[in-house]
């Protein structure tokens, strides 16, 4: 029997957004996953290789090669695959594309957290950064939602009007803390080290979703906005110590571990956004996620 390998624009084809946060919530009701990271490093390139391990569901390693000078040759900087293991016998039972992967789980990831903690009759959504990930919570966000606008800012304002010319209905915005007060949903993915959408732009009711920081020195909102909202992540094993988002307000006391009220293992907790709160979910991804996420692409490639 031959190993599949599953492409992207293939396995994309039958994939459905909705389907996937379903299939995450389903998932973390499994035991807990065992994940780790390594990572080799040859300057400027990086290895980095990622493993989970489900019981009920299998295993998965998900490879990445990060060449920084490969854009400059008309390539792409990351490149990498998936391997999706058996659960009964350890043997591989498919191939997934690395980029399918990647864009389904974090998009989804988001999606699952908005679908719990937004308010369902949210009409206005903000994505803040006009990138790769930028496009896909477009899409994502879209079937989640789909009676709601969307508006797109960007550092680079040429770069979210060429982003929103390819989804008709999406339009640009230049004065981001205006965008961000009209908005019901507010999703950031960007690269920055530094607060972009401040907590005093926040009021009740919105729901802020953040993706882009995944270092211990990058974040994209302030501790204001930590004070004001209701806080959730998809995992406190990937987030809590990892990432500047949370990590620094913890450590310097700013807030305290009880603060953050729930991951995706503790589902109940997670609680819609009333009209005198706001809730704040952070995006930290995990090879958990990536093993859900490629379960799901193989269960609807076979079906």
């Amino acid at each position: 029997m031959s190993i599949p390998f599953i492409p992207f624009a293939e396995g994309e084809a039958k994939l459905d957004w909705i389907g996937l946060t379903d299939a995450l919530a389903l998932g973390h009701k499994l035991p807990k996953a065992s994940i780790g990271d390594t990572f080799l490093y040859r300057d400027p390139d990086t290895l980095l290789s990622r493993s989970a391990w489900i019981d009920g569901m299998g295993s998965l390693v998900k490879t990445a090669n990060v060449f920084p000078k490969n854009p400059a040759s008309g390539k792409p900087m990351v490149n990498g695959a998936v391997s999706l293991f058996s659960d009964t016998d350890g043997t591989l039972e498919a191939m997934v594309d690395f980029h399918l992967v990647t864009k389904w789980k974090t998009a989804g990831d988001s999606l699952l957290a908005a679908r719990l903690l937004a308010r369902p009759d949210s009409k206005k959504i903000l994505i803040v950064g006009a990138g790769t990930v930028g496009r896909s919570l477009i899409e994502a966000f879209g079937a989640g939602f789909p009676d709601a606008e969307f508006q797109m800012w960007s550092r680079t304002p040429a770069t979210a009007e060429e982003t929103a010319k390819a989804y008709p209905g999406v339009t640009t915005v230049t004065d981001l803390e205006d965008a961000v007060e009209n908005a019901d949903i507010i999703v950031t993915a960007t690269m920055s080290s530094e607060p972009v959408v401040l907590g005093d732009w926040l009021r009740p009711g919105q729901h802020l979703n953040l993706i882009g920081a995944y270092r211990p020195d990058m974040r994209e909102t302030d501790n204001t906005a930590l004070f004001r909202s209701r806080v959730y992540v998809d995992c406190f094993d990937t987030t809590l110590d990892h990432i500047g988002e949370l990590k620094s307000p913890l450590s310097h006391g700013v807030i305290g571990r009880q603060d953050v009220l729930g991951d995706f293992y503790q589902l109940d907790a997670f609680a819609q956004a009333k009209p005198d709160t706001i809730t704040l979910f952070k995006n930290g991804g995990g090879a958990h996620l990536d093993l859900m996420t490629a379960r799901y692409i193989l269960d609807r490639w076979n079906a």
